[in-house]
């Protein structure tokens, strides 16, 4: 079985990737359990330079193949930010539901036509041969009017998703993983690890 490092200290993205590479014969860990604790200085101005760069940086510790995601909300009205920025948008240490108020006030009385966004991510791969490989994928949304639900991490709670008439939060971890841009993402990603490994 192999071992695959996800550049991640989350333990909610672990369990996600497991899930959807549950049929490989891969065992995927995080950098803590591998025994790394480096913060790589995401300073891409993508998802795919981000994403990139973590996982050639734990690849060129661990010596393992690695995978790294970078994802963020890009809200249309806010000319697509936070985007790169997600995860540090007003500070690293600011509460989400202090974000979800700063970007309530942003769209204060924008109409639901206008309030469109989506979930970005890019995967990364990172083998210790050289090969890099990527792939990325989207989820559209509306930001709605409050946060709801309790599942999900991150701004999943203001991110309703049209199709399934709920918060990104609200659905189950089955459902998310179905439509989410993480998932489709890594769907897309495993098919290339098929290809690869």
């Amino acid at each position: 079985m192999e071992t695959i490092i996800f550049a991640t200290k989350n333990k909610g993205k672990i369990k996600e990737i497991n899930a959807i590479l549950a049929d490989m014969n891969v065992n995927v860990i995080s950098m803590e359990d591998a025994g790394i604790d480096i913060d790589v200085v995401e300073d891409g101005t993508t998802f795919e330079e981000n994403a990139m760069k973590k996982a050639v940086q734990i690849m060129e510790v661990s010596g393992k193949i690695t995978l790294s995601d970078d994802s963020g909300l890009e809200i249309d009205y806010m000319d697509k930010a936070p985007g790169v920025y997600s995860a540090r948008f007003m500070g690293e240490d600011t509460p989400y539901p202090e974000r979800f108020k700063a970007i309530f006030e942003k769209l204060d009385g924008v109409p639901e036509e206008k309030r469109t966004a989506r979930f970005a991510s890019c995967i990364a791969a990172a083998f210790p041969d050289g090969r890099r490989l990527t792939s990325y994928d989207t989820v559209e949304g509306i930001i709605g009017y409050e946060a709801k639900g309790e599942n999900g991490f991150g701004y999943d709670p203001i991110f309703f998703v049209p199709e399934k008439g709920r918060y990104m939060a609200e659905l189950s971890p089955e459902e998310k993983n179905e439509i989410s841009h993480r998932g489709k993402a890594l769907r897309k990603m495993k098919e290339i690890l098929k290809k690869e490994l």
